[in-house]
């Protein structure tokens, strides 16, 4: 059975108008994949708290938690608008109903694709949302506008790049900081450049190692139908853990200068702690990945992967509190 038609028989609930509404906003839900944008909110906040070493206003922690959703919700629904045609045709070429488990495909993968959301429907939700996180953005300092600004031309033309050149990988690390640095210049207008050199750089890593390639490793079958371009399609499994793996030992390699060298208060306990949730939410999986180079491990990291913001961000905060 396919992913589509799993995915519809699973959010297709019909019944009374609230339970059929519900439905209809988990698909709008899974456009944006929510579950995991809920998760990235921790990157943006973990990096406004690591530079200012103690707890923002509570108005200004506030109008950023909007924009930051608002942001992640938007971006995430603008790569399914960009790549729409595309996936159709992974949707048309998976026939194994993807990986159980799989976080970005808690609700649906690709409703717009599967004909379960319409392109202007698709597009009024990504503009809405846009909207609400570039007025947000401006608010808290124009600097942080344009960010977004950017990070939504990259984000295009990152799947605007799926069958020209695997090096798009270098862009979706790039959008992934952006976050995390557009939240810094909402409490600082001027940062220093050695802490914003130093959280790109894990983050970066962090990105590649544990989201895009085996995010991609997800799609390695239908990817080589269609000639795309996909650091695990370029290097085959083999070779896509070994970058994997060496992404994310850089990754914990610079949260160790990172954590200790920032304003907000790290004792060496919380940073052995820190190393160890690297250790086991990063490492081991992308170590597992490396043995077996299976769809099921590819999976598995992603997922872990995608909880180490919110980990090092639950060592940092009793540290402000204290």
């Amino acid at each position: 059975m396919s992913e589509a038609v799993k995915g519809e028989k699973i959010l297709a609930t019909p019944g009374p108008p609230l339970a059929a509404g519900l439905a209809r906003l988990k698909l709008f839900l899974a456009l944006s994949r929510t579950p995991h944008g809920l998760l990235d909110l921790a990157t943006p906040a973990l990096a406004a708290l690591l530079w200012l070493g103690g707890l923002p206003p509570l108005g200004v922690a506030a109008l950023g938690l909007i924009t930051v959703f608002a942001g992640y919700t938007a971006v995430y629904a603008l790569n399914d608008l960009v790549d729409y045609r595309v996936d159709r045709e992974k949707l048309r070429l998976q026939t194994g109903g993807g990986q159980p488990g799989y976080l970005d495909a808690v609700f649906l993968r690709h409703p717009l694709a599967a004909g379960r959301v319409s392109l202007k429907e698709g597009l009024a939700w990504t503009g809405a949302w846009a909207a609400v996180a570039l007025a947000g953005a401006y608010r808290l300092n124009p600097v942080c506008a344009l960010i977004f600004l950017g990070g939504c031309l990259l984000e295009a033309g990152y799947c605007l790049l799926l069958k020209v050149s695997h090096l798009r990988v270098l862009v979706s690390g790039l959008v992934k900081t952006l976050g995390g640095v557009a939240a810094v210049f909402a409490i600082d207008p001027e940062p220093a450049p050695g802490f914003l050199l130093l959280l790109c750089g894990w983050l970066f890593f962090w990105e590649i190692g544990g989201q895009n390639v085996p995010a991609d490793w997800h799609d390695l079958a239908a990817d080589r139908a269609l000639k795309a371009q996909t650091v695990p399609v370029r290097y085959g499994p083999r070779g896509a853990s070994r970058i994997a793996l060496g992404a994310l030992t850089l990754s914990v390699a610079l949260s160790a200068p990172l954590l200790w060298l920032a304003p907000a208060p790290f004792s060496p306990l919380r940073l052995s702690l820190a190393l160890g949730a690297g250790l086991y939410l990063l490492l081991l999986p992308a170590l597992k990945l490396y043995r077996t180079g299976g769809q099921t491990q590819a999976a598995a990291l992603f997922n872990r992967a995608s909880y180490y913001p919110l980990a090092i961000l639950a060592l940092v905060c009793p540290g402000l509190l204290g």
